[in-house]
C-alpha cells in the first residue's frame, strides 16, 4: 500500500477519464467530436495551458445530471484509495456548469451523494472547495457565492482558478471577503503561470491560508522567507506541471530546493486524467525522478495532513499523522 495522503489540489472535472465521458455521452445524448474513447485519449495529449482548456470545457459538456456528477467523485475517490489518498479537498468550478444550464444543486448533491459515504465505501474523508473562474468576472463570482448559499453545509471553502495571467487575486477581494464573513476556508490558485506578486496578492487582499501551486515563490526570495516564516502551504502537482510546460521536465523541478529551503510543500495531481497520473503517480514520479529520501517522502505525506481543513476534527488528523509516521516503506 502506498504512503497515506492528503490530496488537497483536486479538481473533479480533471478526473473525467475518456471512458467514462462516452459513457455519460451516451446516456445524456451529447455528441463528442471524437470517434472513441482512443480519440479522445490521443486529444488529451495538449501542448500548452489553453489547448488544455478548451478540451476541458469541451469534455465536461458530458456532465448533466447528479448521478453523473456522483458517478464521476465515486470513481475519483475509488482511484485515489487506491493510491493511498486518505484524505481529499475537492475543488468543482460551477461556473462552468451554471453556464451550461446545470444548476448549483445538481452539482453539489450529486457530489456529495459520492463525498458523503465516502469515508464509508473508499476509506477516504473529504471536504469540498467551491472555485471561482477567474477569467470570468467579479461579479460572477460574486453571484455563485449567493447561489451556493443554501450548500453551505457541504461547501468547506472557496477558491480561484482556470487562466491566471491578466486576473489578479485582488480582482476577487470583495468576494473573498463575503466568503470569509461566511466562515469559509479560502484558497487560490497563484504563482503557477502568474508572477511571485499574485502569491502575495493572494495572502494580503484574499487572505488565503493556502496558495494552489506557488511554484514560482523561488523567484523571490523574500517571498520564500515569508512563506517558510508563516507556514503557508503549497499545493504542488508536478506532472501538471510538466505538462502545461511550467517546468520544462520533471527532473529540473524545484521541489528538492524548495523542501531543502523549509518551504511547506504538498504533493497532489490537479487534473489527472489530462496530466497522466494520480496522487500516487505524483508520488512516485517525484521519487524516482528527483531521487527524493524516505524521509521527505514522509515529510510530504505529513504536510499534506497538516495543511488539510481537518480542524473540526483533530482527532482523525492525528490518526492521519499517527499512519504516515508508521509507514514502512518496506
Amino acid at each position: 500500500m502506498p504512503i497515506p495522503k492528503a490530496e488537497l489540489h483536486l479538481h473533479i472535472e480533471g478526473t473525467l477519464e475518456p471512458e467514462l465521458a462516452f459513457a455519460l455521452a451516451e446516456r445524456n445524448g451529447v455528441e463528442l467530436p471524437y470517434a472513441d474513447t482512443g480519440a479522445l485519449g490521443e486529444a488529451y495529449r495538449f501542448e500548452d495551458l489553453q489547448s488544455f482548456l478548451n478540451l476541458y470545457y469541451e469534455v465536461m459538456a458530458v456532465l448533466r445530471t447528479e448521478r453523473d456528477f456522483e458517478e464521476l467523485a465515486d470513481a475519483y475517490l475509488a482511484r485515489a484509495a487506491a493510491q493511498g489518498v486518505r484524505h481529499a479537498e475537492i475543488f468543482f468550478d460551477p461556473q462552468a456548469h451554471l453556464a451550461r444550464g446545470v444548476g448549483m444543486g445538481t452539482v453539489v448533491e450529486g457530489l456529495w451523494r459520492a463525498l458523503g459515504r465516502s469515508q464509508e465505501t473508499h476509506g477516504v474523508s473529504t471536504r469540498l472547495i467551491m472555485c471561482f473562474l477567474r477569467d470570468e468576472s467579479a461579479e460572477s463570482a460574486m453571484a455563485t457565492l449567493e447561489a451556493a448559499k443554501p450548500y453551505l453545509d457541504r461547501i468547506t471553502g472557496v477558491g480561484l482558478d482556470s487562466a491566471e495571467v491578466g486576473h489578479p487575486p485582488a480582482k476577487f477581494r470583495a468576494v473573498y471577503e463575503a466568503a470569509a464573513a461566511l466562515g469559509l476556508r479560502r484558497v487560490a490558485h497563484a504563482g503557477e503561470e502568474g508572477p511571485p506578486e499574485y502569491i502575495t496578492e493572494a495572502l494580503d487582499v484574499l487572505g488565503v491560508e493556502r496558495v494552489d501551486h506557488g511554484l514560482r515563490c523561488v523567484e523571490d526570495p523574500a517571498l520564500v522567507d515569508r512563506l517558510v516564516r508563516e507556514r503557508v502551504p503549497l499545493t504542488l502537482c508536478p506532472l501538471s506541471n510538466v505538462r502545461l510546460r511550467t517546468v520544462d521536465t520533471l527532473a529540473g523541478h524545484p521541489l528538492p530546493a524548495m523542501l531543502e529551503a523549509g518551504l511547506m510543500c504538498t504533493v497532489n495531481s490537479d487534473d489527472p486524467a489530462y496530466f497522466g497520473g494520480y496522487a500516487g503517480d505524483n508520488f512516485d514520479a517525484v521519487r524516482d525522478t528527483l531521487g527524493l529520501s524516505r524521509e521527505r517522502l514522509r515529510e510530504l505525506a505529513r504536510n499534506s495532513f497538516l495543511a488539510s481543513f481537518l480542524d473540526d476534527d483533530e482527532e482523525l488528523r492525528a490518526r492521519y499523522l499517527a499512519e504516515v509516521e508508521a509507514y514502512d516503506f518496506g
